[in-house]
């Protein structure tokens, strides 16, 4: 597949990859409807082109490169441009995928420019995650599937709760430990000092989070 990946939008990394692997898991029939949220490079919806794909990125760069990588591997997303749910309020998907930002950050607020767009998620690294563990589980479809993928830097078991106070089946179904990026490198003496690792760790564990709507 081709994939192009300009400077600004996120690169395809190991949580992209993880959360590819679980979205190969799931029974897609050709009619289904599917969702991304934070598409990015539009790596996961062309992995999901078969279905009926939506994706959805608040950046501009990131809409256009997925729209250009549909084309060029000759597969049909709607790509469209807006703030996580709210530019499909009101539809309902067979399955959602998501990917957003989610590295706590020194900065209290989300990064308004630059590269950390595509990581930074405030000082717990919930900024983004919260606001999807609320409003991913009003657009599934009865027996509807949202893949959510993040760091368990940020709390799983919080995501778990949210989930299932909505009214999920939520559960982890993927994990994998990766060394340490740069940007979590830099970061090593600021995340020892909130207690969110431990002296001389090098590891960060990723986790696929699988939350079912029953029927």
């Amino acid at each position: 597949m081709c994939l192009l990946c300009p400077p600004g939008v996120y690169h395809p990394q190991d949580d992209t990859l993880l959360l590819e692997d679980a979205l190969k898991r799931e029974r897609l029939v050709d009619d289904a409807d599917v969702l991304d949220l934070g598409t990015g490079s539009g790596a996961l919806a062309l992995a999901a082109a078969e279905a009926q794909m939506t994706a959805v990125d608040a950046s501009v760069s990131a809409v256009c490169t997925t729209w250009l990588n549909a084309r060029l591997n000759g597969l049909r997303v709607k790509v469209v441009r807006g703030d996580l749910c709210s530019p499909v309020s009101g539809r309902r998907f067979d399955l959602i995928t998501a990917n957003p930002p989610y590295v706590p950050s020194p900065q209290a607020g989300l990064p308004t420019r630059g590269r950390a767009l595509a990581w930074d998620a405030g000082s717990d690294g919930r900024a983004l995650l919260d606001r999807i563990c609320s409003d991913a589980p009003p657009l599934l479809a009865p027996g509807g599937v949202l893949l959510l993928v993040h760091s368990a830097l940020c709390c799983v078991e919080r995501t778990l709760g949210r989930l299932r106070h909505a009214g999920l089946r939520a559960a982890v179904t993927e994990r994998r430990y990766i060394p340490f990026g740069p940007v979590l490198r830099d970061r090593s003496a600021w995340l020892e000092a909130q207690g969110l690792i431990a002296a001389g760790e090098e590891k960060e564990e990723l986790v696929v989070i699988r939350a079912k709507r029953e029927r």
